[in-house]
């Protein structure tokens, strides 16, 4: 086994091109095998064997930089860096983590658990070279997905005309996760299948390769040929325009063809595009038949393919999914918006039923919100499906388009709160943090599936401004399902247990923790009330007020960020009506970024658990008696 002995990239530099065909296939082997019991991010890895083996063949990894887009393809450079041995904690609490880790290892030079980044950070890697007098090279391997976001074009705009010298690596598989959209994947279709000018490039190389080297003039003649045929049989070669020189594109399978492309493209002068023809899931049958299935995926059977899941109640994405459908059906404004996650927002089924009202708009949030925002405006009621991380590269639509303009927008916010192996860079626990502070924005969470259609319902009836439903990455609970859809009054709280020594304020799974919670005080003689606080912005003055006036100490309980979140919120609603004198203990998110593990694991790290809410709340009363069960 070769691999046995690979332990850092420079072990590669004295194999022969055979062995490197026979580690590309031990690496597969690996991956299928590591990833059927941890689970991650397969087909794009299957993808990227033969192109991860030539850069660091070819280069000298950490001095020459590497940084990929998105994060998640980089598993084969784990490998080859010295942490193929780490695999079994792949995802795992305080495990190998899915995405490039700064903290891992030297040669993780840039993380990007969010795409179309890679572009933008060589530049900066590029122009810091220059300014230093260094010499390394940079590379950026970026997915035909990826650089269907705006920022790719911006930085695609900027290396044209800075002219520095950079590689960037088009790993065109055709996907970003779900089947690419857009105008450009037609443009990289068309070179990937245009025939005639395969063929014609490659008899023009035959003949100019017979000519004798005679003379610089005859060299630059030779060159505005070549750059004369290739825009005469292909219409506008986009990155030429952009100012880069265009390699291929080539067989990202083909060791031999790849390394040559790059080796030659690395001895040009000024930014190079390297366009790499992968196919993602390659040599696992399974993922080459469903890449976007096999994308992200749990454990498996490896002879099956079979995928091991729990059995229990629907995942609140699904719930949501059969929601809309249903208000589809009886109201034709609503249409249904994602940026290139159809499949992981639930969409799936909607687009089979109503393609017309079904629009992917690529990786490309901040369109997304910018159109959503002309749809309402023209009576439509747009359903702006997108994980809480993904929103944020969204800020300034949501303000300037949306807020301001107090268009109905609907923002069904997937993903908020903690979201397991995926980690620090896909956390939805800032989005109550960068919304609920904007005029005409409205914002809610529900307890449970049930209370989420509710929600759902209430949305769509809601003509007074933007709205936003925030739901977990989890099961829900179970609960028996409404006949029919019912709304909820805006602002409303709940309370779901009665006490008058303390409050816990909950929203969303933490509703959950906070009533385990006041069972464990209730056997220590203490009552107290839990109050679902499902609506985040506005809240329920009213109750507020009725807990102040009762004199109740306050413990306000969320998954996501204590700095600016519903906590904060009670905070300055006390402070701006004068009622200085509550005590109010805020449980959450601290300030730090937390890491990949299970959900429970990430709960526990920060203490939103039964025991330690408990415990908080003891703390905050140290003068209340406790009162045992039954006296008077």
């Amino acid at each position: 086994m070769l691999l046995e002995h690979i332990h850092e990239p420079g072990d590669l530099k004295s194999l022969s091109l055979a062995q490197l065909e026979q580690l590309a296939a031990e690496i597969r082997a690996f991956l299928i095998e590591k990833l059927s019991e941890t689970g991650g991010h397969l087909a794009p890895n299957l993808g990227v064997v033969e192109l991860t083996i030539a850069l660091h063949y070819l280069f000298d990894s950490p001095k020459d930089k590497f940084l990929f887009d998105v994060g998640h393809q980089s598993y084969v450079h784990k490998i080859l860096t010295g942490r193929k041995d780490q695999f079994d904690t792949l995802r795992q609490y305080k495990g190998l983590c899915g995405f490039v880790k700064r903290a891992e290892s030297v040669h993780d030079v840039w993380e990007a658990g969010h795409s179309s980044t890679s572009l933008s950070a060589a530049m900066g890697m590029a122009l810091a070279r220059d300014l230093k007098g260094e010499k390394n090279k940079v590379v950026a391997i970026i997915g035909d997905g990826a650089l269907t976001g705006g920022m790719a074009l911006e930085a695609l705009n900027h290396i044209g005309h800075e002219k520095k010298n950079l590689m960037v690596i088009l790993n065109d598989n055709e996907m970003s996760i779900a089947p690419n959209v857009g105008a450009l994947h037609h443009y990289l279709g068309k070179i990937r299948t245009d025939r005639h000018y395969q063929k014609a490039k490659e008899e023009l190389n035959q003949l100019l390769n017979k000519i004798p080297a005679i003379g610089g003039k005859v060299a630059k003649t030779v060159e505005r040929l070549k750059d004369s045929v290739k825009y005469l049989l292909m219409n506008g070669v986009l990155f030429e325009q952009f100012g880069l020189t265009y390699f291929g594109p080539v067989d990202g399978h083909d060791l031999h063809q790849l390394m040559e492309t790059i080796e030659q493209a690395s001895r040009v002068q000024g930014p190079v595009l390297v366009h790499v023809i992968t196919v993602k899931g390659k040599g696992y049958s399974p993922a080459e038949a469903d890449s976007f299935k096999w994308h992200g995926i749990s454990p498996y059977k490896i002879e099956s393919g079979q995928v091991l899941k729990a059995v229990g109640p629907p995942m609140y994405t699904d719930v949501f999914s059969e929601a809309l459908m249903e208000l589809a059906e009886e109201d034709n404004r609503i249409v249904a918006v994602t940026p290139a996650m159809p499949g992981g927002s639930g969409l799936i089924k909607f687009a089979e039923k109503y393609p017309d009202r079904m629009i992917d708009v690529g990786i490309a949030e901040q369109h997304a919100a910018t159109m959503c925002a002309a749809m309402a405006m023209e009576g439509m009621k747009p359903v702006y499906a997108v994980y809480s991380t993904f929103l944020q590269r969204a800020y300034d639509q949501v303000v300037h388009d949306i807020c301001r303009q107090n268009t109905n927008v609907v923002f069904a916010i997937d993903r908020a709160g903690f979201v397991g192996p995926d980690g620090e860079t896909h956390q939805g626990v800032y989005d109550i943090a960068y919304l609920r502070h904007i005029p005409n924005m409205a914002l809610m969470m529900p307890k449970d599936e049930n209370e989420l259609r509710r929600m759902m319902k209430t949305a769509i009836e809601y003509n007074d401004g933007p709205i936003g439903i925030r739901y977990p990455r989890i099961n829900g609970l179970g609960v028996t399902m409404d006949k029919e859809m019912k709304s909820i009054p805006i602002g409303s709280w709940e309370v779901v247990r009665e006490g008058d020594s303390a409050v816990i304020a909950a929203i969303g799974p933490m509703l959950q923790v906070a009533e385990e919670a006041a069972e464990l005080l209730k056997r220590e003689g203490l009552q107290v009330r839990v109050v679902n606080a499902r609506f985040i912005k506005p809240m329920d003055e009213a109750m507020l007020l009725q807990i102040a006036e009762e004199g109740l100490h306050m413990l306000v309980l969320e998954e996501g960020s204590e700095l600016g979140g519903l906590g904060s919120a009670v905070l300055e609603f006390y402070s701006l009506n004068g009622k200085h004198g509550v005590p109010v203990r805020i449980m959450g998110v601290p300030d730090i970024f937390v890491e990949h593990g299970s959900i429970k694991e990430q709960r526990q790290e920060i203490g939103l658990t039964a025991d330690r809410v408990a415990t908080e709340l003891k703390a905050l009363l140290p003068r209340v008696r406790k009162r045992v069960p039954g006296q008077v």
